[in-house]
């Protein structure tokens, strides 16, 4: 078995049988698996996001190609000379051929289409590089919050973002993977926790299909993954008592109690609910709600009706959630 370490560093929001509902409260229901369980999302990118420029060493000097062109940071690059381009490998099989008269590189900033021109300059190991770093893939842990009875999943509730630009990132493709949590870095005033574990990477779960921002959904592949799991309906939160289920050890969760403190459907950002943590089992091993939790669902009076998403980073107890209908809705 494989095992790779991992700390969530998606973002700071959290934080990877039900029914399913159009965007109204009155509609009939379908029931679905209730999720909790932790997972290990890769998604590759479409394109490659540009996360750092550098300079060249040749046997003439220091150039920077991308920098030269106008290329920055954060720009996705998504054509080289009219070959598609979704990695670092991608873009050596295009410097591979280069032939000194310059490359034609598309990418995207801000939600324009650019042209630029980029000569690439020769190192001195006679390796052609246009003198930047990008991202191939980005990975975390998150939560599963349900399953439909077609295997379709949601998780997370929120999008996963690059870095500071905080844009959802566009999938070209995505694995889920089976995720075994071994601790956590509590979390404190002032300062988000996060759980930590480790991809189970011969454990592959399902397939990763879209990135909005409601969370990342796909399809369960493995068809002993809902054995053993509870079926409920959705409904509507209402302020008041409720259960979180959430994995903070091992493979599968545990429920624990939380008051919904106020929820809200029509909320910007998907921030509907409102919730505190009350278990103190649950505040004594994390301090409150943790990165790596995002997706943990919320159930209240039998039904679920939500997931944690964000934490509040003045009181880790307390944190925002999303309804259940705005995930089923996706």
């Amino acid at each position: 078995m494989k095992k790779k370490y991992v700390i969530l560093s998606l973002i700071i929001a959290l934080c990877i049988s039900l029914c399913k509902l159009p965007y109204v409260a009155s509609a009939e229901c379908e029931c679905v698996y209730l999720g909790g369980m932790p997972a290990g999302f890769r998604i590759d990118n479409r394109g490659a996001t540009i996360i750092g420029l550098n300079d060249v060493i040749s046997s003439d000097g220091l150039y920077s190609p991308a920098k030269d062109a106008g290329i920055r940071a954060g720009d996705l690059m998504l054509t080289l000379d009219g070959k598609e381009i979704n990695s670092a490998a991608d873009i050596g099989v295009v410097l591979s051929d280069y032939d000194g008269n310059g490359i034609t590189a598309t990418i995207e900033r801000e939600g324009e289409i650019i042209i630029k021109i980029v000569y690439p300059a020769k190192d001195i190991s006679g390796k052609y590089r246009m003198g930047m770093f990008v991202r191939d893939d980005v990975s975390g842990i998150g939560t599963i919050t349900y399953i439909k009875e077609n295997n379709e999943f949601g998780a997370l509730g929120h999008p996963v973002t690059e870095g500071e630009s905080q844009k959802a990132v566009r999938i070209n493709s995505g694995v889920a993977y089976g995720c075994n949590i071994i601790g956590v870095n509590r979390g404190v005033r002032g300062k988000a926790g996060e759980i930590r574990g480790y991809f189970i990477e011969d454990e592959i779960l399902g397939v990763i299909e879209k990135n909005t921002a409601a969370g990342i959904f796909g399809k369960i592949t493995d068809e002993k993954f809902t054995d053993g799991l509870k079926k409920m309906e959705t409904g509507e939160a209402k302020p008041g008592k409720a259960s979180l289920y959430s994995t903070v050890e091992g493979t599968r969760p545990k429920e624990y109690e939380i008051t919904i403190v106020k929820a809200d459907r029509s909320a910007a950002e998907n921030k509907d609910l409102v919730v505190k943590i009350t278990d103190e089992k649950l505040i004594e091993k994390t301090g409150g709600i943790l990165q790596g939790m995002s997706g943990s669902p919320i159930v209240q009076n039998g039904k679920l009706v939500g997931a944690v998403t964000h934490v509040f980073l003045n009181d880790p107890t307390r944190g925002f959630g999303i309804s259940i209908e705005k995930m089923i809705k996706e």
